[in-house]
């Protein structure tokens, strides 16, 4: 198993609190998590948020860096425009 799905495992209803308070609009269906189903997971929230996927992933391998790795991606996109 990928680092980032077993601290997944371990941590979600922290990392589940910290998503939800960065993006409102999530539902919990949007975060639902089953066993076995990570990557659709991160698919949704993909979807959802307009992160990269390795952003979605690495907010699982330190749930503390949400923010930081959120903003930063965002001023990278808002830089392009």
């Amino acid at each position: 198993m990928e680092p980032w799905k077993d601290k997944l495992k371990g941590n979600w209803n922290q990392i589940k609190g910290n998503i939800k308070q960065k993006y409102a609009d999530l539902t919990d269906d949007d975060l639902l998590y089953v066993e076995g189903k990570e990557d659709e997971l991160v698919g949704r929230l993909q979807k959802k948020t307009g992160e990269a996927k390795e952003t979605v992933q690495s907010w699982f391998n330190n749930d503390r860096d949400t923010d930081r790795d959120t903003n930063r991606n965002r001023s990278d996109r808002d830089s392009n425009f």
